[in-house]
């Protein structure tokens, strides 16, 4: 046990984005425009999903629950975040910070599990295009997004479990904008022996697996082109594979940042976790619509339909 004074916690302190007080006013209204876009942006795509019969296919049906995903993280953690912004009361109830604490761990799972599907479908598109509706049938798109959600919340309530065991020190302040597993275990008077071990063998094994799926799903994909690489062929395996490769590039990227190649919380951690709790979920649904033309019609059909009914 570590030598600091250890109390029974009933609220933490955020300390929130490191930034100056005569900014707060320009962040809030930043952040509350993302935030909204997130929201309406992601909607917007589920909409346009559920009313396109021509979208109603396995990319489509996983690309909704991603949608629906972002708009959970960033809902999670955004929130709060302004609320400190507009109130100046950077405190948070200790039950609070635990489902706070649950919930983004369990959307952030789900993102990291069906990023991985989605990788395998677009490796079964390219690479086995004629036998894709037989593999890609709807049980198996529902059996992959529902072991996911299974999963994620398993996840999440193991380590939820671990956490609520813990003490934590009399200074209980965390250097975040919301409650992280990794800031909290930091905070604890404990002994975190058992979280830590958790923590990294379960969830470096529920991290690796999917990113090694994403890797060798586009190693495949790669495989195949390079045997035959006509500029066509390139282009179309571009325009399969492009959105979902960059959206990949943007959630492991910012993810491995914050928790790989940081020693210690600092500014540019906190950084990376608005990257990819408020950035990421905000440009998701114009990575997946601005080159799709499938969105664009059904965009433009939607549009019709409202002005019609005018």
């Amino acid at each position: 046990m570590r030598p600091e004074n250890q109390s029974s916690v009933s609220h933490f302190l955020l300390r929130g984005l490191p930034i100056r007080p005569e900014q707060q006013g320009v962040f809030f209204a930043l952040f509350l425009g993302m935030y909204l876009t997130t929201v309406l942006g992601n909607l917007l795509l589920i909409l346009l999903i559920r009313l396109d019969a021509r979208l109603h296919t396995p990319m489509y049906f996983f690309l909704s629950h991603l949608a629906c995903s972002d708009i959970s993280v960033s809902s999670v953690t955004v929130p709060k975040m302004l609320m400190d912004m507009l109130t100046q009361d950077q405190s948070i109830p200790y039950v609070g910070c635990i489902f706070q604490l649950y919930f983004f761990i369990v959307f952030g799972a789900f993102n990291n599990f069906l990023l991985a599907v989605m990788a395998y479908d677009r490796y079964v598109a390219v690479c086995h295009p004629l036998h894709y509706p037989t593999i890609m049938r709807e049980e198996l798109c529902v059996t992959f997004v529902a072991g996911s959600w299974v999963v994620s919340f398993v996840r999440a309530l193991l380590h939820t479990l671990l956490i609520i065991r813990l003490s934590f020190c009399a200074d209980s302040t965390i250097n975040h904008f919301f409650c992280d597993l990794t800031v909290l275990l930091k905070l604890s008077c404990s002994d975190i022996s058992l979280n830590e071990l958790v923590l990294f063998t379960e969830g470096g094994i529920l991290f690796m697996l999917p990113l090694g799926s994403v890797l060798g799903s586009y190693i495949c994909i790669g495989t195949i082109i390079l045997r035959v690489p006509t500029t066509k062929r390139l282009l179309k395996a571009f325009s399969t594979c492009g959105s979902h490769l960059l959206v990949v590039s943007l959630y492991y990227g910012s993810l491995a940042s914050v928790y790989f190649f940081s020693s210690s919380w600092d500014s540019k951690d906190i950084i990376a976790s608005v990257l990819y709790t408020a950035v990421t979920p905000m440009l998701n649904p114009f990575i997946y619509s601005l080159r799709n033309r499938d969105i664009k019609q059904a965009l433009h059909v939607f549009v019709n339909r409202a002005n019609f009914f005018k």
